[in-house]
C-alpha cells in the first residue's frame, strides 16, 4: 500500500529519490568504463544477474516467497522487458557519448511523460504545457546537435531509453499501490537474467583487467539499489514531488565524466540541458498546481 501523503513522508520520498540519482550515476559510470572493451550483452546480463542474487536472497531472508507467487506476472514481465531495454540502450549510448551528454538527453523524460499522458491517458494539455514541451524538445535538439560536429547516432539510443523510461515511470507508479518494492525488484532482475543468459554466454569474454571484476559488482549492486530505492520512493511521494530532485544527477555526471574519463561537456550540451531542465521543472510545477486545484474543487 502507498503511505499517506504527509510532509514527513514526502521528505523521505525526496531523500530516497536523491539517493537514486547517486546510484544511477555510479552505475552508468561503471557501465561506460566496461563498454569500452566488453560486449554490451555481457554487461547487461551481469548487471541483472548480480542484482537478482541480492533480490532473491532478500526475498528468502524476509520469508516473502508466497508474496512472490501472488504477483501479477504479466505486469511484472512487462516491467522486466522495459527495464532490460532501458539498460541495454543506456549502455549502448554511453559507449560512445559523454556521461553528461547522455544524462542531459535523459532529462527529456518528464516532457515525454506529458505527451504520453495526453495521448494515452487523455489528459488535457494547456497552452503553457505545450510551450514547455516544445521548449524541452528544442533543448534536446540543441544537445543532439544533428548538423554539428558533436552529433553521434548513439544519441538516439539514449532518446529511446528516455521514452521507455517515461512509460516505465508511469507503470512503476501504478504498481506501487499493489506491489512491494521487494517483489518488483525480484521480478525485474530474475526475468532479464533468465532470458538474456543464452545471448550473454554466446558472446562471453573473460575480463582482461582485474578492476573489471569490481566494476561488474558495482554495476549489479548499484543497479539493484537504484531501482529498489526508486520503487520505494514512489510509495512515499508522487512522481511530481520527487522528479525535480532527479535533475541533480547532472552534477554527478559532469563530475564523474571529468574525474574518470577526462571529459568536459560541450557548450551546446550545457545550454540544451538547462533548457530541458527548466521546461521539465515547469511541467512538474504545472502538474502540482493542477493537482492542488482539483483537490480544492
Amino acid at each position: 500500500m502507498l503511505f499517506a501523503d504527509t510532509p514527513s513522508k514526502r521528505r523521505i520520498g525526496i531523500i530516497l529519490g536523491s539517493l537514486v540519482t547517486v546510484c544511477f550515476s555510479i552505475l552508468e559510470t561503471a557501465g561506460k568504463w566496461l563498454s569500452t572493451h566488453t560486449p554490451l550483452i555481457e554487461i547487461v546480463w551481469t548487471r541483472f544477474a548480480i542484482a537478482a542474487v541480492i533480490a532473491i536472497t532478500m526475498m528468502f531472508y524476509r520469508g516473502k516467497i508466497n508474496e512472490f507467487l501472488q504477483e501479477d506476472f504479466r505486469i511484472q514481465f512487462l516491467r522486466a522487458v522495459m527495464m532490460t531495454s532501458m539498460t541495454y540502450l543506456s549502455f549502448a549510448g554511453l559507449k560512445h557519448l559523454q556521461l553528461a551528454q547522455a544524462n542531459s538527453i535523459q532529462f527529456s523524460t518528464p516532457i515525454i511523460i506529458a505527451l504520453i499522458s495526453s495521448y494515452f491517458l487523455k489528459e488535457k494539455l494547456t497552452i503553457n504545457k505545450w510551450i514547455a514541451i516544445i521548449g524541452g524538445f528544442l533543448g534536446v535538439l540543441i544537445i543532439l546537435d544533428p548538423l554539428g560536429q558533436h552529433f553521434h547516432p548513439a544519441m538516439f539510443f539514449i532518446l529511446a531509453q528516455a521514452t521507455i523510461f517515461a512509460l516505465f515511470n508511469i507503470l512503476t507508479r501504478k504498481m506501487a499501490s499493489t506491489s512491494s518494492p521487494d517483489m518488483t525488484i525480484v521480478y525485474s532482475t530474475v526475468l532479464p537474467t533468465l532470458f538474456l543468459a543464452p545471448f550473454a554466454w554466446d558472446q562471453w569474454q573473460k575480463p582482461t583487467q582485474h578492476i573489471d571484476y569490481l566494476l561488474f559488482i558495482v554495476v549489479g549492486l548499484f543497479g539493484f539499489l537504484g531501482h529498489y530505492l526508486l520503487a520505494t520512493a514512489y510509495r512515499y511521494a508522487k512522481p511530481t514531488t520527487i522528479s525535480p530532485f532527479f535533475y541533480q544527477q547532472i552534477i554527478y555526471m559532469v563530475f564523474l565524466g571529468w574525474l574518470v574519463f577526462d571529459q568536459v561537456p560541450n557548450l551546446n550540451v550545457l545550454i540544451g540541458a538547462m533548457i530541458v531542465i527548466a521546461c521539465g521543472l515547469y511541467l512538474l510545477f504545472m502538474e502540482n498546481r493542477q493537482t492542488k486545484n482539483e483537490r480544492t474543487e
